[in-house]
């Protein structure tokens, strides 16, 4: 059993940078930097669950699986490849397809309880 509280102190989390070999990460304003943790599976796992949180910027990525997230600090803006936008912040969950690229853009730093589904095998679609 977890519980997350609004309070998570970003300095126990862990760097997960953007850059390196398997990134599908693209930078297109700012410097963003992430971290998180992992509390169920691990970032080649099937299921994973965790905290991320990321600083001010700009960048896409193709989700890796299906995701439930859940803001608890910070402002943002979704925008998938159609253009359609989703403005977030403290209390709102939102909802990506494993497949979907999804530009990022991060106004106030941005921390968030996320649950990742990969369906291995399943087709994307």
């Amino acid at each position: 059993m977890h519980k997350y509280p609004v309070n998570i102190s970003v300095e126990s989390l862990e760097p997960w940078p953007f850059e390196g070999e398997t990134s599908n990460y693209e930078i297109l304003c700012g410097n963003p930097q992430a971290s998180g943790r992992f509390d169920l599976g691990s970032s080649g796992g099937q299921q994973r669950l965790g905290i991320w949180s990321c600083t001010e910027g700009t960048f896409t990525c193709t989700e890796q699986g299906d995701e439930l997230q859940t803001i608890i600090q910070g402002r943002l803006t979704l925008t998938n490849s159609n253009g359609q936008s989703i403005e977030a912040g403290p209390g709102d969950s939102i909802f990506t397809r494993k497949g979907e690229r999804v530009t990022w853009e991060i106004h106030e730093a941005v921390t968030k309880v996320f649950f990742t589904h990969d369906s291995a095998g399943i087709p994307v679609g």
